[in-house]
């Protein structure tokens, strides 16, 4: 070949005295050149003849001093006229210890069918870095990436915190003619979001019907969302409007949660704005927004924001739907507004939204919150006149209710006409009913609603053994409530602390030290091994029962398990 032409700065001449074994690959017809470059990539040096047409690169893949600099020519692609004869071909002899390296490694010169078997295997193997660098040069090499491998490499990098790398992996996707799903574009949008970068999430969003995959509800919601967690709330809302604007259905999901938020952050007066601004760009709100805000001011607190609510649904013809109500009675309810709920029962009888099973059990559960079961009993009364059939949820209120009072034989009155009846009890409702006896001292009773819990094949939970080891333990039965206790370690229960506590100090009261000590190791057994502190707290209430030699002997013990260093620390000497 006929260098001549290079310019005096080229490095071709001292690479031409270099000791070479090397492979040359010709990738283009090169019509004319005026000057040639070297550049050298990782183990493989590229000599480019750049000429005013094409341009053709001489790959030297391999430095070796064997081969003393001499280049070999075989007929097997054309190169064209650089000082040759028409249909010379180059090509350069390749030792036997060749190894094809480069920048790109090795797969530029595969196929496009074996680059996407590799790029499946990279993925599946979580190799998310060289299954990028892989599509990154299969596009360079006009090769197009298998789709459903590229959208689990976004969903992996998106995973993986890397969403600038998912961002572009999708672009080169729909360059290539792919079509990412929706759950592929919400969860960039998502990544994107949770990293704050706002204005590129509105730009994944504006490209997605230009895919042929539009932007769907939970795209706009999330990042309406961010919006107003990044404190630009008025961008939220001018971007919703510009979406309403450029043809975006008037979702109403979004445009709930859109009001919700301005309600949120802003006060129910904004949102009201809000909801007028919204109605002329024919984005017009319904029972669903606005049974949204009634439960937001519940959760709030906001007694006053519901009347607005109401007011604003009254106001544009609308017709409070069974939702409305039973969301205003549950506000009125959890905030002592009880005077109230009788005119919303008649409105709810005068319209075609009669009190439901869920109306009834807010108002019972309200009332009997407050004390009043005399009312709440009334109301119990009036959903069976009116055919409305309790459920399980109701009985358990009522039941809750009567065991806070004390009035235990009522409460087992109904505990048995629910066992004769279709709505039997659950393994809750007799959790609820054994500890009202509990709490109250029948233990007795307890115990034989829990045989009866047994032989009615309802098996009792770690709730249950607590309910009974506590009734023991304040009735002074504390071994009874060791025999709970052991029942519990071989039903891997978990036991509190709190428990173990009571039951040794009731045991050192009844001055059953050995018992006490029993109970300790039970717990140092079973992996919940108390500090010192607990220790400490332990002995010292026993000494101070006027329990001195009780609380000695278990002080001795404690040292024994090197709990405790030195007698004088817990001072009951």
């Amino acid at each position: 070949m006929d260098y001549s032409s290079a310019t005096s700065h080229s490095p071709l001449n001292d690479i031409l005295s270099v000791n070479l074994s090397c492979s040359a690959k010709v990738y283009t017809h090169v019509q004319s050149y005026q000057h040639s470059t070297l550049v050298i990539g990782s183990g493989r040096h590229v000599v480019s003849l750049r000429g005013r047409g094409q341009i053709t690169s001489i790959c030297l893949d391999k430095v070796n001093s064997s081969t003393q600099g001499r280049w070999t020519w075989t007929s097997d692609k054309y190169v064209g006229n650089v000082g040759r004869k028409p249909k010379e071909i180059l090509k350069i002899e390749k030792p036997s210890n060749f190894s094809k390296t480069s920048s790109d490694g090795p797969f530029v010169d595969n196929n496009e069918e074996t680059n996407n078997k590799i790029l499946r295997t990279l993925c599946k193997c979580g190799k998310l870095i060289d299954a990028f660098k892989l599509v990154d040069v299969m596009t360079r090499q006009n090769q197009i990436p298998f789709a459903p491998y590229c959208i689990n490499l976004i969903r992996g990098l998106i995973r993986a915190g890397q969403t600038d790398k998912a961002a572009n992996i999708l672009r080169l996707m729909v360059m290539s003619g792919g079509i990412p799903d929706i759950i592929t574009y919400n969860m960039l949008v998502r990544g994107l979001c949770m990293k704050g970068h706002l204005k590129y999430a509105i730009d994944v969003l504006e490209d997605m019907s230009l895919t042929g995959c539009p932007p769907d509800v939970i795209t706009y919601n999330t990042i309406l969302r961010s919006m107003f967690d990044h404190g630009k709330s008025d961008h939220a809302i001018e971007f919703w409007k510009d979406q309403l604007r450029k043809g975006c259905p008037p979702y109403v999901i979004t445009y709930t949660v859109l009001i919700e938020l301005v309600y949120k952050h802003r006060g129910i007066l904004q949102a009201m704005e809000v909801l007028e601004d919204l109605a002329a760009e024919g984005c017009y709100p319904d029972l669903v927004t606005y049974n949204s805000m009634l439960s937001f001011a519940r959760r709030q607190g906001h007694i006053g924001d519901t009347v607005l609510v109401i007011r604003n649904i009254l106001s544009h013809g609308m017709e409070p739907n069974a939702v409305t109500y039973n969301t205003l009675l549950h506000a009125l309810c959890s905030h002592g507004a009880l005077n109230e709920v009788d005119e919303i029962l008649f409105f709810m009888h005068e319209t075609s939204h009669p009190p439901t099973i869920i109306t009834y059990n807010i108002l019972i559960n309200g009332f009997c919150k407050y004390g009043l079961v005399g009312r709440a009993i009334d109301f119990f009364n009036q959903m069976v006149s009116q055919n409305c059939s309790p459920d399980i949820i109701t009985y358990n209120i009522l039941i809750r209710a009567l065991c806070n009072e004390g009035l235990i034989d009522e409460t087992l009155q109904i505990l048995k006409l629910l066992s004769d009846s279709s709505c039997s009890p659950t393994l809750f409702t007799y959790n609820i009913v054994i500890d009202g006896l509990s709490k109250h001292g029948f233990m007795g009773k307890a115990m034989e609603l829990y045989n009866h819990m047994i032989k009615h094949k309802i098996v009792p939970d770690d709730i249950t053994h607590r309910c009974l080891i506590w009734g023991f333990c304040r009735t002074d039965q504390a071994e009874n409530a060791l025999e709970i206790l052991k029942l519990m370690g071989k039903k891997n229960h978990r036991i509190r602390n709190s428990a173990y506590r009571m039951m040794i100090h009731g045991l050192c009261k009844k001055k059953k030290v050995d018992v006490a000590i029993q109970i300790l190791e039970i717990m140092i057994s079973s992996g919940v091994a108390p500090d010192e502190t607990m220790y400490s707290t332990i002995i010292k209430g026993v000494a101070a029962a006027g329990m001195a030699e009780e609380a000695m002997e278990l002080h001795r013990k404690m040292i024994e398990w090197k709990v405790f260093k030195e007698e004088s620390v817990l001072g009951v000497n």
